[in-house]
């Protein structure tokens, strides 16, 4: 059998008729649809000769090719989306790492295990953690710290989970998945217009940003609109507003990226000057030591923004996780996957984390592949990659599971 890269498309486009709608994916995870998607998963996987499926303590569903060793290979992805997202984002993951399987299983035993996880969760677009599933196998999730966490709906994160057939206390039990484990492989549309800019199909990415987030309120004093002469006013908004560009211009100088996604001013009134104005902030870098130097600026900036229009300024960390690079050797192999059938590659960081970032961070050698998507959009139902590419990128993760499992093997 060789590999079907046509039916990873159909396999794609079937799941979006089942669980999207006119305004994109709906696999918001944990709910009816995600649940149906994931259902439709273990039919197609039931369909490959000697593949099994179980799902783990953090709700993570394992599709398993027995080989020679026990020693295994992981393919990775996932089949929640974020509300009306797009057709590609995780589930091409999935479905590639698929036929992967098909073509190993229709050739004999392999020499390693090969294993296809779906990760439960990983867009945290639900309860706000990202990452649960392959979070609470490396351990940087805390499933117990994340139960009481309740949705827009006001149901909590426990009640749901269990409803999946989930115990949040049990969760970390899951890490005991990773112990024959080898390597992890995932592949992933880019999410971003850099391989587009520059005419490539694929990449291989080197790793992920860490990521400084924090939440950053000016406080000034709440006055009259029409009767606060403009020299005496001390508006907070103000303040965010200088912080934010600040905040641009410190990302662009280090070379990362910076935002400030939101600011929430108060009394929030058309009469009224700001007394208060909170962002919320969010700083990355591939490097650990610029991004250090990013948060320091934005620190320093605010304090001098705060001192000239006399205001008060503080600081409080919202989460923080460290650049997370993949491994060299891993890094390699990928380039001369995507080199056999693109015959170009190139390496770029990820800016969004992916359950690869947890997968390096529990120790477990990781690579992923990236395929370019169409005007660098993702997280929204015109997200779209060109079918010729995604052709591409199945046999690439196909070349990449080959060389792989012959490197250690």
């Amino acid at each position: 059998m060789t590999l079907n890269r046509q039916r990873v498309i159909d396999d794609l486009k079937a799941l979006r008729t089942m669980t999207g709608n006119a305004h994109g994916a709906q696999r918001l995870a944990w709910s009816e649809p995600w649940l149906a998607g994931r259902a439709w998963l273990r039919e197609r996987a039931a369909e490959v000769p000697g593949v099994t499926c179980e799902q783990d303590e953090a709700g993570n569903l394992w599709f398993s090719l027995p080989g020679r060793s026990r020693k295994s290979v992981l393919i990775g992805g996932h089949m929640d989306s974020v509300p009306n997202g797009g057709w590609l984002d995780g589930c091409l993951n999935v479905l590639a790492g698929l036929e992967v399987l098909r073509r190993l299983a229709a050739q004999g035993r392999p020499a390693l295990t090969v294993k296809l996880v779906d990760w439960a969760d990983e867009e945290g677009a639900r309860f706000g953690p990202s990452c649960f599933g392959s979070g609470s196998l490396s351990g940087a999730m805390k499933p117990a710290q994340r139960a009481e966490l309740r949705d827009s709906g006001g149901e909590r994160l426990r009640d749901v989970l269990a409803r999946c057939g989930v115990d949040v206390d049990r969760a970390p039990r899951a890490r005991k998945r990773l112990r024959d484990a080898l390597a992890y492989l995932e592949l992933h549309i880019e999410q971003g217009p850099v391989l587009e800019g520059l005419g490539l199909p694929m990449g291989v990415v080197t790793g992920t940003f860490g990521v400084e987030r924090h939440s950053v309120t000016f406080t000034g004093q709440a006055a009259h609109s029409g009767s606060t002469p403009m020299k005496v006013r001390r508006d907070a908004l103000i303040g965010a507003s200088r912080f934010q560009l600040a905040v641009r211009d410190i990302a662009i100088q280090h070379g990362g990226v910076g935002t400030v996604g939101r600011v929430d001013a108060q009394p929030g009134i058309v009469t009224a000057v700001a007394g208060e104005a909170t962002c919320l902030l969010d700083q990355r870098h591939l490097s650990a030591r610029k991004l250090t130097a990013m948060n320091r600026a934005a620190r320093t900036v605010s304090a001098r923004i705060a001192r000239e229009e006399g205001l008060g300024v503080v600081w409080r960390t919202l989460w923080q996780t460290p650049p997370m690079p993949f491994d060299p050797e891993l890094i390699r192999l990928g380039d001369a996957a995507v080199k056999s059938v693109c015959a170009t590659s190139m390496r770029l960081p990820s800016g969004p984390l992916h359950d690869a970032t947890e997968m390096a961070r529990a120790g477990l050698p990781t690579v992923m592949l990236f395929v370019q998507s169409l005007r660098g959009i993702s997280h929204a139902p015109i997200e779209d990659t060109d079918e010729a590419h995604l052709r591409l990128s199945v046999a690439a993760l196909d070349e990449l599971v080959t060389r792989v499992m012959a490197k250690l093997g």
